[in-house]
């Protein structure tokens, strides 16, 4: 089947959604998800970040569709053309649901330890307005602990049901979901039971915002001060393959492998992520690359950084005598020296 993607076509297997379809295709055209995670059954349909424009459904029915279309549950169509990127209607509408997601989010990104690798960061710088037509108060939860390693901020979270996924669909024994209807809904645990799963970890990765953070590496660092290492340990729970986020010769924090779009590769289990800070427990490949530009990746030690050269005449950057005189002040007397000098000099 074959659809094209502002103006990029590529063939695809049926079944595919356009999403699946413009992460194949790369670039700007792919729209941002918030919901939507490809390694767990049901999500996507919930946040309406990723609202397309289809041009032309199909080639056997040419007739646009009406409304936009969130892309990571509608399938592709044979000569199916979208516009997404390309298309004001599509900007608007996303500049409309990132003011609606910010609606009850605090502005707590200087001590959020989601800050820098967040998705709603990211969809707010560049569909975000500096503006806010809201006024009425925010709603506000009190911190929960809803396990011996994970604090729920509520505050941060835009009910994205990753993380209920996650627990539905990795563990025997999910404790926590979703309580409470419209606006009053929230994230949380029956009878503040803890959350003691073995693979209760994997939320905090596929959590998109700072809901969800590890109290291992709370308040410890900025990633972007870290240097993150793909490791892996002989492991009979779990693939065992993890990212090392390291400050010098300390593990801060080890999470599960991430592709581009922010989504876990193979999830690991709290063993692995919580009980083994010792470098030693490891057996480190190397660097990790970032193949999306973020704030982790600007200081990164794994590309090639050429030495600036500046083509000049020669010594024309030292400066002129008199200039270097004004600056250093080692040749310039103090204000009213001179004058000093005149006086005992006549005496």
């Amino acid at each position: 089947m074959k659809v094209t993607i502002d103006g990029q076509s590529i063939e695809v297997e049926p079944g595919t959604t356009i999403l699946q379809a413009a992460r194949m295709i790369g670039g700007e055209s792919v729209p941002p998800a918030m919901c939507y995670y490809s390694k767990l059954k049901g999500s996507g349909g919930k946040c309406r970040c990723c609202l397309v424009e289809v041009t032309k459904g199909s080639d056997a029915d040419t007739r646009p569709m009406p409304k936009l279309m969130a892309s990571c549950v509608t399938g592709v169509m044979d000569g199916m053309e979208v516009k997404s990127i390309t298309s004001e209607r599509v900007l608007d509408a996303r500049k409309s649901v990132t003011e609606f997601l910010l609606i009850n989010h605090p502005l707590d990104c200087p001590v959020c330890d989601q800050a820098g690798e967040c998705d709603l960061q990211n969809l707010s710088f560049k569909h975000g307005s500096a503006n806010t037509r809201y006024i009425e108060d925010r709603r506000t939860f009190e911190p929960e602990n809803i396990g011996d390693n994970i604090q729920l901020h509520m505050n941060r979270c835009i009910l994205c049901y990753r993380c209920v996924m996650t627990a539905d669909q990795l563990t025997d024994n999910r404790v926590h979901g979703v309580l409470n209807r419209g606006d009053h809904a929230q994230i949380s645990t029956y009878i503040s039971k803890a959350i003691d799963n073995e693979f209760s970890g994997n939320m905090i990765d596929v959590c998109p915002v700072g809901a969800l953070t590890d109290k291992t590496f709370r308040f410890k660092s900025r990633v972007w001060f870290n240097k993150p290492y793909n490791a892996h340990r002989d492991c009979d729970k779990c693939c065992g393959k993890t990212t090392l986020w390291m400050f010098g010769d300390e593990i801060q924090r080890v999470t599960a492998r991430k592709d581009e779009y922010h989504e876990v590769e193979e999830f690991i289990c709290n063993e692995c992520r919580f009980e083994h800070k010792d470098p030693a427990d490891w057996v480190i490949e190397g660097p990790r690359k970032f193949e999306k530009n973020s704030v982790i990746n600007q200081n990164n030690y794994t590309r090639d950084m050429k030495p600036v050269k500046i083509e000049t005449e020669k010594n024309i950057l030292l400066g002129r005598d008199e200039d270097r005189k004004k600056i250093s002040m080692s040749e310039v007397p103090l204000k009213g020296q001179e004058k000093k000098e005149f006086k005992e000099g006549n005496v």
